[in-house]
């Protein structure tokens, strides 16, 4: 039985013919693509840094390169495709409510092509606005009655 991470035989069998193979007749001979495919996943899985990748996948400069090989290839997407016409077919998939996950993760300025060293003039943290709220004549039923006439007090 293969690790958390790897492709089953089952799931193999679908990817395998997706999945481009090594045409090099010179160099050295190509790693196995399921096993590059179980580190890419594993990365994926992890959220881990690449150089943080297992042993037992191979080089991660190795997995990484099979990793942007294949993203520019489209094999992603053609793994994708597969996938949707198998669950088509076993009538499985709503093509009305598909969806992917939209989250989302916040990069750096330099993760935009911006100069990694900030300027003394920009501010690193944006300064804090107080709220104070003014007292009513009577005791408040609600709370709703001290939220909607608030008065900003800028942070000292």
């Amino acid at each position: 039985m293969g690790k958390r991470h790897d492709v089953s035989d089952e799931e193999w069998a679908i990817l395998d013919s997706v999945i481009p193979k090594s045409t090099a007749t010179t160099g050295r001979p190509a790693r196995d693509r399921r096993e590059m495919l179980n580190g890419v996943l594993w990365i994926l899985s992890t959220g881990a840094q690449w150089r943080d990748l297992p042993e037992r996948f191979g080089s991660w400069e190795t997995v990484y390169h099979k990793f942007n090989m294949w993203r520019k290839a489209g094999v992603y997407d053609a793994i994708l495709d597969v996938l949707h016409v198998r669950l088509d077919h076993a009538g499985k998939i709503d093509w009305d409510l598909w969806c992917l996950d939209g989250t989302s993760v916040r990069g750096s300025r330099s993760a935009a092509g911006a100069s990694k060293k900030v300027s003394r003039r920009t501010p690193r943290n944006p300064r804090t606005m107080l709220w104070a709220v003014p007292a009513g004549d009577s005791a408040a039923s609600s709370t709703s009655s001290s939220m909607g006439t608030g008065r900003r007090s800028p942070s000292t």
